[in-house]
C-alpha cells in the first residue's frame, strides 16, 4: 500500500494502527496536530483518541495550525477529551463546548502561535501528529495540503506520530517552502521580497528517533463549504473593484495592484471572484488560504502566483486540482504560517488585506469573533496579522444579517478584535467607506452615509448627532445607549425599533 512512500525503510517497523497510536496518549498531555483550515489535518489518530476517551477518560490540550476537518473537533468535544484548545476552530459542537465553558479556548493570531511556543510561553508538546504524503530518505516529511505550524511542532515535540496519507499525489512535492527564523535572540530575517520567493526546503526535518508511530491513511481533506456569490456579496466586490480602479487612476496603484490577501468565507470568495471579470492583470497573492476563487483566478490568467499556508477548496475543485496538480505546481507555494503571516513580510510586500467582520462600529472598530460580545464564533485567525501590517486593511461585511434583524454596523462593537487604528476601509453592499486620513467624527459620518442599511440609518444618525451634542469628546458616545442595539437583540430578537432616549 505504501510502496515508495517510506523511503527511510527502517521506519517501516513503526507502522501501527490509529487505535494503537491513540494508546500512546496520557491524561494532561499537550498534543499538537497538523492542519490549517481543514487541510492537511489528522484524519485518523485524533478520531481514534476521541473513541478511546469515551471508554477510558482523559483530557489533553490540543493545538493546531488552524481549524480541523472530518468533524474531529466535535468528536473530541463530545468525548470530553479536551481541556484546552488553541488557536482556532470552526466546529459547531466545539463552539458550543467553548461557550459553555466546558473547553477552555485561546483565540490567537495565527502568526504568533509558533513564536510563543519557541519562546517557551506554553508547556512542552508531548506528542505531535503530522500528516505527510512521503517520508524521505533522511526521515524528513513532505507535507500534504497545508504546512500550518507543522514545522515548529516537529522541532519542538518530544514524540511524533506521522499520518502517511496515500490519497495525496506525490506531485505535490516541491510546492512547500519550509523556513525557520530560528530562536531568540538570534532570529534571522525572512528574505521574502516577492510573493514567489523561495527561501527554504521542500520538506520538514524530523529527528527519526522522535517518531513513535506511522499510521497509514487514504482519506482526503474535508471539502470547504463555498457559497456562490449573491447580490449582496457581488455588490461588495463591485464596490471594491471600483475603489481599486480609482486608486489606479490616482497613480497610487497599478493594474497589478499589490499582493492580495483574503480571508475565507463567501464574502471574501466573492471579492476574489470579482477580479476575474475586472481589468486588473498580473495579480499576485500572499495569503493564508488558497481557496476556489484563487484557482479560478489562476485559470483565468489574472493571477500569476499565489502563496499561502493551505489549499482549502470545495470537493469539485479538489478533484480537479489534484487530478493534474502539475498544472499549478509552479504557480503556488505553501509556507509555515509564522512565515505566511509574518508582520515583517506583510509590511515589506505591501499587502492588500481583505478580511470579514462580524460587526463594525461607526468609528471603524471591528469585531471578528464574538457574537454579541460574549460567544465565540470561530476565532480571529490571521486577520489581525494582516490588518495591522498591510498597505491597505479592508474589512467587508453585509450591512445586515438574519433577515435584517441585525445591523452589522453598530454604535459600538460588542468586542474589539481590530481597533480603528488598524482599519482603512469598510465595505458593505451599501457602499465603501474610505477611512484613511479622517478623524473619528469624520469616520463616523462616512460610515453612516456609505455602509449602514436604510432600516438603521436614521437611528444611527440620531445616535451620532446626540452623542456629539450631548457628550462630545474626540470619539463621542452615549455610553448608556452604546450597547442598546445588542440589548434589544437579546430581548426581542431584533435590533430594529431600538428606542433611543
Amino acid at each position: 500500500m505504501y510502496e515508495n512512500r517510506i523511503r527511510k525503510t527502517e521506519l517501516e517497523q513503526l507502522i501501527i494502527t490509529a487505535e494503537e497510536a491513540a494508546m500512546l496518549f496520557k491524561d494532561k498531555m499537550v498534543v499538537a496536530s497538523s492542519g490549517f483550515t481543514k487541510a492537511g489535518d489528522s484524519k485518523a489518530v485524533l478520531m481514534a483518541l476521541a473513541e478511546r476517551a469515551k471508554i477510558d477518560p482523559l483530557k489533553v490540550t490540543l493545538m493546531t495550525g488552524a481549524s480541523l476537518g472530518q468533524g474531529t473537533d466535535g468528536a473530541l468535544a463530545e468525548a470530553d477529551a479536551l481541556s484546552l484548545r488553541l488557536p482556532f476552530q470552526v466546529d459547531p459542537i466545539m463552539r458550543k463546548a467553548i461557550n459553555k465553558g466546558e473547553v477552555f479556548f485561546i483565540d490567537q493570531h495565527l502568526g504568533e502561535t509558533a513564536n510563543l511556543l519557541r519562546a517557551n510561553n506554553f508547556p512542552k508538546i508531548d506528542i505531535a501528529i503530522l500528516e505527510a504524503c512521503l517520508i524521505a530518505e533522511d526521515g524528513s516529511i513532505i507535507p500534504t495540503t497545508s504546512v500550518g505550524n507543522s514545522a515548529s511542532f516537529a522541532a519542538l515535540a518530544e514524540k511524533v506520530i506521522i499520518e502517511l496519507n496515500l490519497s495525496v499525489p506525490l506531485s505535490i512535492r516541491g510546492v512547500h517552502d519550509i523556513f525557520s527564523t530560528g530562536e531568540y535572540p538570534t532570529r534571522r530575517a525572512i528574505p521574502i521580497t516577492k510573493a514567489n520567493s523561495v527561501i527554504g526546503t521542500d520538506s520538514i526535518a524530523i529527528n527519526p528517533d522522535k517518531i513513535v508511530g506511522i499510521v497509514i491513511t487514504q482519506k482526503t481533506d474535508s471539502p470547504a463549504e463555498i457559497e456562490a456569490p449573491d447580490a449582496a456579496t457581488t455588490a461588495i466586490a463591485n464596490h471594491l473593484i471600483g475603489f481599486f480602479n480609482r486608486e489606479v487612476a490616482k497613480g497610487n496603484l497599478t493594474k497589478s495592484l499589490l499582493p492580495l490577501q483574503a480571508g475565507i468565507g463567501k464574502v471574501a470568495n466573492a471579492v476574489l471572484t470579482g477580479f476575474t471579470h475586472s481589468d486588473f492583470e498580473d495579480l499576485t497573492m500572499y495569503s493564508e488560504v488558497l481557496q476556489d476563487s484563487t484557482f479560478d483566478l489562476l485559470d483565468s490568467g489574472k493571477l500569476l502566483f499565489a502563496s499561502g499556508s493551505s489549499i482549502t477548496v470545495s470537493q469539485d475543485y479538489y478533484d480537479r486540482i489534484f487530478a493534474d496538480f502539475d498544472k499549478y505546481k509552479d504557480r503556488v507555494i505553501l509556507r509555515p504560517q509564522d512565515i505566511s503571516n509574518a508582520a515583517e513580510v506583510i509590511r515589506r510586500l505591501g499587502i492588500i488585506a481583505i478580511n470579514t467582520a462580524l460587526e463594525c462600529d461607526i468609528y471603524g472598530n471591528v469585531n471578528s469573533t464574538h457574537v454579541s460580545g460574549t460567544h465565540m464564533m470561530n476565532g480571529i485567525g490571521g486577520s489581525g496579522d494582516f490588518a495591522r501590517n498591510s498597505y491597505l486593511s479592508i474589512f467587508v461585511t453585509t450591512s445586515v444579517a438574519k433577515g435584517d434583524k441585525i445591523s452589522c454596523i453598530v454604535p459600538m462593537v460588542s468586542h474589539v478584535d481590530h481597533c480603528e487604528h488598524d482599519v482603512d476601509i469598510i465595505v458593505t453592499e451599501r457602499g465603501l467607506a474610505d477611512l484613511r486620513g479622517l478623524a473619528p467624527r469624520q469616520r463616523a459620518q462616512v460610515i453612516i452615509d456609505k455602509c449602514v442599511h436604510p432600516e438603521y440609518q436614521e437611528e444611527m444618525q440620531s445616535y451620532f448627532d446626540r452623542a456629539c451634542a450631548e457628550r462630545g469628546g474626540q470619539t463621542p458616545h452615549i455610553l448608556e445607549e452604546a450597547f442598546s442595539w445588542h440589548t434589544s437583540l437579546r430581548e426581542t430578537g431584533s435590533m430594529k425599533k431600538t428606542v433611543m432616549v
